[in-house]
């Protein structure tokens, strides 16, 4: 009886070794090195295809089309120094692991100066929920970058060449936090700039990394030198180089998760604790850093009570939200200590989210919907308006006999916003009145 059951364990030992072989397949292993090493070298024609992939990146961000998104991931060759920086720390190679990050880095300054100048150019600036999903990494892009890294290796590694690569391209996205860094920069807006490149960084970090695994797994051959003084150098430059990156990044990915677990249950928190019918959370600020966590909420509506706030507060516990201070600012009396741009920029996130998640733009009959009472609104998100009219009208084109309706929303202002502002105003004023079509004018008081 025990002897059956250790063949029937060896057999079942047998059958996942052959069938999870990474061996079964593999390609000549000098085909693998050269055809990586070629495809980490940005001259020519590739150089040629990232500048267009960049601009149609740009294009489908400012759009906000996933398609076109997609179809510039595709056709994008910056997987290439990735991977060859990981597989010449794999190989002991430190000419790759020169050339693969010498060509990333005239990559990544290529593509930003290209995305920055489409982006300054371009009539739209408005920020697209596809954009905005790029500003900020989370625990989900580690992984996906991590796993992602892992396929695309394998798959270079095959004898039979799959269309793995291209999905692999698709799924870490590297390319669309390069052309959040340019419109940042374009903009001005370093938020999204800097947490755009933080985005990529970390991408191309878990890529990296994963090739270096796997290329270990398959004990690709390491290079050798005759003078072992020379290889002994190259091994400690080599080291030194990984510890430089790998160090970081730990301690990065440590903070990316602690956070994503924070921002999670501060907004289970916030969506458990806070549902009343006559008072509503317009804005959430969450922030996190070393010793300071803090949950910031602006209310409108019907003002809590002390003992209400101080029963909340006290149920911070049950969310593991210890030493996190939460902050609530009611009524109209306090919007002179709130960060307005954070509010605003807060609020389009969330009409951009609501748009993404329905799958299509919202269309409306301008003339006969009724437009909501925002006075209260624009008070406490727009100070530097002063008074406004909102209307639905009709444009009467003298070139053709088709009407265009429009939602007209005219202000006087202390100050003309500058054109980010006006962006930021027109995008809230789109989600909360429900229309496609919308046209700004504003008159200094």
């Amino acid at each position: 009886m025990e002897k059956k059951t250790d063949d029937v364990r060896g057999a079942i030992r047998a059958f996942l070794a052959n069938r999870f072989n990474l061996h079964i397949d593999k390609a000549n292993e000098s085909e693998v090195v050269d055809s990586i090493s070629r495809n980490s070298v940005f001259v020519g024609g590739p150089l040629w295809t990232l500048i267009f992939a960049i601009i149609i990146a740009s294009v489908g961000l400012n759009v906000n089309s996933t398609a076109v998104i997609i179809g510039a991931m595709l056709i994008s060759p910056l997987m290439g120094p990735i991977m060859g920086i990981g597989l010449g720390i794999g190989t002991n190679d430190f000419e790759l692991v020169k050339k693969g990050g010498r060509n990333l880095l005239i990559a990544t300054f290529i593509s930003i100066v290209t995305s920055t100048l489409y982006f300054y150019i371009t009539p739209l600036h408005e920020a697209q929920s596809e954009l905005l999903a790029r500003t900020t990494p989370s625990i989900w892009d580690v992984f996906i970058a991590f796993t992602g890294g892992l396929a695309g290796i394998i798959a270079a590694t095959r004898r039979e060449k799959s269309n793995v690569i291209p999905g692999v391209a698709i799924a870490t996205a590297l390319m669309p936090p390069l052309c959040t860094a340019g419109y940042g920069l374009a903009m001005a807006n370093w938020p999204f700039f800097f947490g755009a490149l933080y985005l990529f960084f970390i991408n191309s970090l878990f890529i990296c990394i994963s090739t270096y695994l796997i290329v270990r797994f398959l004990k690709f051959d390491k290079k050798h030198f005759e003078d072992p003084g020379v290889e002994k150098k190259v091994s400690r430059y080599i080291l030194i180089s990984v510890l430089i990156t790998i160090i970081p990044s730990i301690y990065l990915a440590y903070g990316i998760v602690q956070k994503s677990i924070f921002e999670n249950n501060a907004q289970t928190f916030i969506r458990e604790q806070f549902d009343f019918t006559t008072t509503q959370v317009i804005n959430r600020n969450l922030r996190y850093a070393e010793g300071e966590k803090e949950i910031d909420l602006l209310l409108i509506g019907t003002e809590l009570p002390e003992n209400i706030i101080q029963t909340i507060k006290s149920n911070l516990t049950k969310y593991k939200l210890d030493g996190t201070t939460l902050r609530i600012r009611q009524g109209l009396n306090a919007r002179q200590e709130i960060d307005f741009s954070q509010i605003k920029a807060s609020i389009m996130e969330d009409v951009f989210k609501k748009e993404k998640q329905s799958g299509t733009a919202i269309k409306v009959n301008k003339l006969s919907q009724p437009l909501p009472d925002i006075r209260s609104e624009v008070i406490a998100l727009f100070p530097e308006i002063k008074s406004y009219s909102l209307s639905n009208t009709v444009i009467n084109r003298l070139d053709t006999q088709i009407k265009d309706t429009l939602t007209l929303f005219s202000a006087e202002v202390s100050k003309v916003p500058n054109p980010v502002n006006q962006t930021r105003i027109r995008s809230w004023l789109k989600g909360r009145l429900k229309v496609d079509s919308l046209k700004t004018i504003y008159a200094p008081r």
